[in-house]
Formats: C-alpha cells, sequence, structure tokens
C-alpha cells in the first residue's frame, strides 16, 4: 500500500501526473454538480454513462492548453487558472440553478453587471455547507506548489502529446456527442433544451454552444431590414381580439396604478396558515364585486423574470430565450410601450416608484426607451440600515414614502410600484414580522408565508391613503403577481401545504404553480367578479388599453384583451410549453386540464387540437423573439405614434421637476397637491411600520 502511495506522489510530482489529478479533480467536482445541485432527468444506464463521460473531452480540451507552454511555472500557473476559471463557471451555474431551475447563457452573464448592483443577501442564502467542495482542491493545490511539497518538474514534455492531446479530446468530444444523438435526435438545434445540452455534453460544451449562438444572433440582428417585419404583422393581424362594445373606455380619463407583487403566487389567495389568512387585504379585495380577478391567469417570465413580466406588461411582447431582455437589449431596443401610447394618446404622466438602484435590471435605461417621464429609484428614498432588506426599501416604507412624489403627478397618470420584501429568501426583520412561520424543511418555503402577509398589510395601507386623498374614485388600480416565489426544486416542500403529495407531485402541478394574480380595481364599478378565462401577462396590456378606449389595432402587440369574445386562450411559457382550457404541455407530456392526467390515446380531433396550440405556441414565441432581437419596430411606426426618443428623459432632480412644471402650469395643473390647495397628503397615509415610528 505504501508502495502504491509512494509511487502514486511520485507521478504527481511529473508534469503529466499533476495535469492527470487537475483533470480529475475537475471531473469530481462537476459529478458533484450533476448528482447533487442540478437536476437532469438523466434515467437509465445508458444516460448515466453518457453523464459520467461528458466532462472529460471538454476539460481535456480546456486544460490541455497548458502543456503547449514550454516554462514550467507558466505551465502550472496557466493550469491552475484554467482550473480557477472553469470552477469558477461550474460554480456560478450552481447557484444560478438554484434559484431559476435553469443554467447561465452568455447573455446573462454579459448582462450580469446590471443586474449585479440589486443582489444582496439572497445570493449567500442560495450557498450550501458542501460548496466548499468546489474550491478546496484549489486552494490545497496552490499551497501544495507554493509550500515545493509538490515539485515543479522542469522537465520537457514530448513535443507531440499537446497536439496528441487535443486530437483526442476533438476525437472523444465527437464520440461523446454521437451518443448523445443517439438518445436526443437533434441535441443541438432544438430551441429549448438547455437541461439536454448539459446533459449529454457537459456546462463546457453548453457555454460555447450558447456563445455560438448568441454571435450569429447577433449577427442576425445587424442583417436585418424592414422586410423582415412582414410576418410578424401578418400574425398580429390575424390574431387581433376586438374590445368587448361594453367595456370598452370604461375607465377612461382615470389614472392607472400599477401594483407589482414580487414572487406572489395564486395559490396565497384565500390560503390559511394555522387558521390564519396569509392575504387577508387581497382576499377582499379579490372577492369584490368591484374587481375582475383572474383565477386562470399565468406568468410567462423566462431567465429575465422580474424584469421579463414588466416587459410582458408594458409591450406585450414575450422576454427572450435566453437571458434578460431589459439587460440584454433594453438599452437600444426601440419600445412602443404602455407609457409612451398613454402619454400620446390620452396625455397620461407617468412614473415608477422602486426603492433599490435604478441600474437593476438595467431599468435606468429601459425605461427611458419605454418614455417613462419619471423614476423614483432608492436615490429618492432613505433606504439606510434596516429600512431596506434584500432588495430595497421595505415595502410599507416604500408606499408611504412615495406619496410625496406621487401627488405631484399631472393626472391622469400611469404609474407603477414595485414591491421587494416578498422576494427570496423571504427573510423578515423580526420587528416586521407578526404572522407564523410554515412548518416544512425548507426555511424559505417557510418564510414565504410571512413576507406575503407583510406585502398584503402593504398594499392595504396604501389603499387607505388612496381613499382619503381622493384618488381611488379616480383610479384603475391593476395588481399582478410577477413570477413564481416558491421554485420547481422547493415545490415538493410546499405540497403538503397544498394538500397534496410531495411524492405525487410532478410536472403538470409546476405549470399549474405558474398561476399568479391579476386584478383590475375599478371603483365605483360594481358589475366585476371572478372571471375564469385563461391569460397570461402578455394580455395585460391591450385588455388596459380597451378599458381606458385605446384601440389596439395599431400596435404590433401578441397579447388579446382578456374581455374579447376573440380572447386567445392558449398561454405560452417561456420555454415552449403552455396551458389552454383544455391540456398542459409540461416537457413531452400532454395533460388534461381537468384532471390533471396523461392524455396517452388521443382522437384524431384531439390531436389536431394539441398540433394547432403547440404550432401557435411556437410561432407566437418566435415571432416575438425576431421581433425583439432583430429590434423590428425600428422600422414601424404605428400611425399617430412618435417613436421615443430616450435622451429628452432625465430622472434626476426629478422632484424639482415636478414642482416647476405645477408651478408653470398654474391653475391648469391637475396635480392632486394643486388640487388640494397645494396642501400635501402625506399626512393622510398611515403606517404601522416599526421604521416609521
Amino acid at each position: 500500500m505504501n508502495a502504491l502511495l509512494t509511487a502514486g506522489w511520485k507521478q504527481i510530482n511529473h508534469r503529466s501526473g499533476f495535469f492527470c489529478l487537475v483533470v480529475i479533480l475537475f471531473w469530481l467536482k462537476t459529478l458533484l454538480a450533476y448528482f447533487t445541485d442540478f437536476s437532469l432527468g438523466v434515467s437509465g444506464v445508458y444516460q448515466y454513462f453518457i453523464l459520467l463521460l461528458n466532462p472529460v473531452a471538454t476539460t481535456l480540451l480546456l486544460f490541455g492548453l497548458a502543456l503547449y507552454v514550454k516554462k514550467p511555472w507558466w505551465s502550472y500557473g496557466l493550469l491552475l487558472l484554467l482550473h480557477t476559471a472553469n470552477t469558477a463557471l461550474l460554480y456560478f451555474n450552481v447557484i444560478y440553478y438554484r434559484e431559476f431551475t435553469d443554467f447561465m447563457t452568455i447573455n446573462t452573464i454579459t448582462g450580469f453587471s446590471k443586474v449585479s448592483n440589486g443582489l444582496s443577501g439572497s445570493s449567500l442564502a442560495l450557498t450550501k455547507p458542501h460548496d466548499v467542495l468546489y474550491w478546496l482542491d484549489i486552494i490545497i493545490l496552490l499551497v501544495l506548489l507554493l509550500a515545493r511539497v509538490i515539485k515543479v518538474d522542469k522537465r520537457p514534455l514530448p513535443r507531440r502529446l499537446p497536439w496528441a492531446l487535443t486530437s483526442f479530446s476533438l476525437l472523444f468530444f465527437a464520440f461523446n456527442l454521437t451518443l448523445g444523438e443517439m438518445n436526443r435526435p437533434q441535441l443541438l438545434t432544438r430551441t429549448f433544451d438547455r437541461n439536454y445540452i448539459v446533459k449529454y455534453l457537459g456546462i463546457d460544451a453548453y457555454t460555447v454552444n450558447d456563445a455560438y449562438k448568441t454571435a450569429r444572433n447577433d449577427q442576425v440582428r445587424a442583417d436585418a431590414n424592414t422586410s423582415d417585419l412582414a410576418t410578424v404583422q401578418q400574425y398580429i393581424k390575424q390574431h387581433y381580439a376586438a374590445p368587448n362594445p361594453k367595456l370598452f373606455g370604461l375607465a377612461k380619463g382615470r389614472n392607472v396604478i400599477v401594483i407589482h407583487l414580487e414572487s406572489f403566487q395564486q395559490f396565497l389567495i384565500d390560503d390559511k396558515l394555522d387558521g390564519k389568512e396569509v392575504t387577508p387585504f387581497l382576499n377582499r379585495l379579490y372577492h369584490n364585486k368591484q374587481t375582475y380577478a383572474f383565477s386562470n391567469f399565468f406568468h410567462q417570465v423566462g431567465q429575465g423574470k422580474t424584469s421579463d413580466a414588466e416587459n410582458l406588461l408594458e409591450t406585450s411582447t414575450y422576454g427572450l430565450p435566453e437571458g434578460s431582455l431589459f439587460s440584454q437589449l433594453g438599452s437600444d431596443n426601440v419600445f412602443q410601450a404602455a407609457p409612451a401610447i398613454l402619454k400620446q394618446q390620452q396625455g397620461y404622466s407617468s412614473a415608477v416608484f422602486h426603492g433599490d438602484v435604478a441600474s437593476f435590471w438595467n431599468r435606468n435605461n429601459v425605461y427611458k426607451n419605454m418614455g417613462y417621464q419619471y423614476f423614483f429609484d432608492k436615490s429618492y428614498y432613505d433606504a439606510e440600515g434596516n429600512r431596506s432588506i434584500g432588495y430595497g426599501l421595505k415595502d410599507k416604507l416604500l408606499f408611504q414614502e412615495s406619496i410625496k412624489y406621487l401627488e405631484q403627478l399631472q393626472q391622469p397618470f400611469y404609474t407603477k410600484f414595485i414591491t421587494v420584501t416578498n422576494h427570496f429568501p423571504f427573510e423578515m426583520d423580526s420587528q416586521d414580522v407578526d404572522f407564523p412561520k410554515a412548518n416544512t424543511d425548507d426555511s424559505s418555503v417557510n418564510n414565504y408565508f410571512q413576507s406575503a402577509h407583510y406585502l398584503d398589510q402593504s398594499v392595504q395601507e396604501f389603499f387607505n391613503y388612496l381613499k382619503a386623498s381622493g384618488l381611488y374614485d379616480k383610479s384603475i388600480i391593476v395588481l399582478y403577481g410577477d413570477h413564481y416565489g416558491i421554485s420547481k426544486s422547493r415545490n415538493p416542500d410546499l405540497a403538503p401545504l397544498l394538500g397534496k403529495s410531495a411524492d405525487d407531485w410532478n410536472a403538470y402541478d409546476d405549470a399549474q404553480m405558474q398561476r399568479v394574480p391579476f386584478m383590475i380595481h375599478i371603483p365605483g364599478y360594481n358589475q366585476g367578479g371572478i372571471q375564469t378565462q385563461y391569460a397570461g401577462e402578455v394580455d395585460v396590456l391591450p385588455t388596459l388599453e380597451h378599458l381606458l378606449g385605446i384601440q389596439t389595432k395599431r400596435y404590433l402587440q401578441f397579447g388579446t384583451d382578456v374581455f374579447s369574445p376573440q380572447h386567445d386562450q392558449v398561454v405560452p411559457f417561456r420555454d415552449g410549453d403552455w396551458v389552454s382550457p383544455q391540456y398542459t404541455k409540461a416537457g413531452n407530456t400532454i395533460y388534461d386540464q381537468k384532471t390533471g392526467q396523461p392524455v396517452k390515446k388521443m382522437s384524431k380531433q384531439q390531436k389536431a387540437q394539441v398540433k394547432g396550440e403547440r404550432n401557435q405556441v411556437t410561432t407566437a414565441l418566435k415571432l416575438s423573439d425576431q421581433l425583439n432581437n432583430e429590434n423590428l419596430l425600428r422600422f414601424y411606426t404605428p400611425k399617430g405614434f412618435k417613436p421615443i426618443q430616450p435622451k429628452n428623459y432625465d430622472y434626476t432632480d426629478s422632484m424639482a421637476k415636478l414642482a416647476q412644471l405645477r408651478q408653470r402650469l398654474g391653475k391648469k395643473s391637475t396635480s392632486l397637491y394643486s388640487q388640494d390647495h397645494e396642501q400635501t397628503t402625506t399626512n393622510l397615509y398611515h403606517t404601522d411600520a416599526a421604521e416609521a415610528k
């Protein structure tokens, strides 16, 4: 035994032996990720065999670059550098996967700087004790080399060895790819199969493939011209749904207040924990006859999450299949979004209220391209110390501190409040908690109910102010959940709280969990009620436009008015799955929407319907991607619409600008502040937030 160890140690002191050790160490940590942190859906001996093989070829190919360096210390240093960089790529994918159940794309990586400013405690909450294993070997190897316990082999390598290793690596990769193609034909060409590429070819191959696709898409964008717009226009014209004449213009002239319910899922409505309602105010609003509430409304976000939801709501186009549209395209793309449309059609002013940094999700650039006149970000609030949590100012304080800006806006206004407290990992300061935790094995699931209850209280306080100030009766209030709070990987822990078995939980259940609240509250109008038609976030803008009396036919929007008799009830998900009143498509399985069971035998009529829904979803996503990736709106200006000039928007000193506008308008000013004889309404806002006391 000792002789074997001695022989092994001698091999490590050879450059080729040290190289093999580093390759094996990276191979082991890749398998750690595969079996511990990723859920790749591996089944059968064949797929497990491929999974064990797939890190080898790309690791040998990449690490083999160090063997081309003749100087020993430089060669060892480059090898460790490549090992560290590849470990970082693997580990960042692990962290990303824990939150998004997906892998990082080139767009995600290049857009990280536009997202990272808003990141804080949630990243730490995604770490696990075994994460040390991803980095421990690098530290140990570095120490052993510096201490000369592992000696640098100064002998030259055989001249042909690096070339031989590169050739072997390429052949091995071709073998690996062949095995993958045999089990999954068209592995590299299927649109929504990132998970499969990692499963069959590994993280490195996936990243290179994604980089190639990204470069190809960039070239397509550069080559686009006005003729590419024709197919998009034809689809939208055929897909158009005329407004319901009974509701068209129902809310014309009213202020529009959009409340973005962060990470808020539909199952929270009417839910109880230990006999207590989790969201008592939103429950009452949901059942109020002045509210149109939707029980089958789904989020449609991809990797852009919150930013995708904003894009869906305000442009009626889909986010990107990879990365965030806001981060990747938002600085340059032409938008025809809600704030600009309402401004140009009916004279609305517009503002966003958000207690995080302006650069988070690249909002400071995107909002200008959308035509938002004002953006009140973290710099406009007192967000120091315990007044902030996670992604910015706490919700109760956000609403309270926004009043001094809201009352200055010229009416009618279009405003959006982006809440943040109900965000993963849903941790709350003890002074803000007056609701019990759930009792599961997942702390984030347990916390979720507490932070959702806090959000409910925040919205209620804001509604109380709207009524006290008189804005309530002049407004239409839209509330929606932007995306899931509990990720797919955590749904089994949540299942018992929903009366389901974790063992029986499946892809159909995951799809149903994409339901989020959507409520349109119209004070003074008592013919609302719970609506059962299927709809998604892409349908919000045309619905709102028709309620305000704005015809949507001239705009390129992929959603349809939910109140229209022609409303399309097939709801695409960003990964290519969908739901409809009859079917749920999840993965490779079609489920009966009513029973939740897989449809094993279909009639010709059923097959035709599923095929039609599949084609519709594929077409809508493909054309929306073409519209956004190629920036086709630069070639199309609707009649009566003036393209936005982002250089005309500046979000500094907004309060002073509002005051100057009010003074310039004089008696024509329509702000609440002016209507109240230049008396502030901030004293009408009451909150029980501990920080406000």
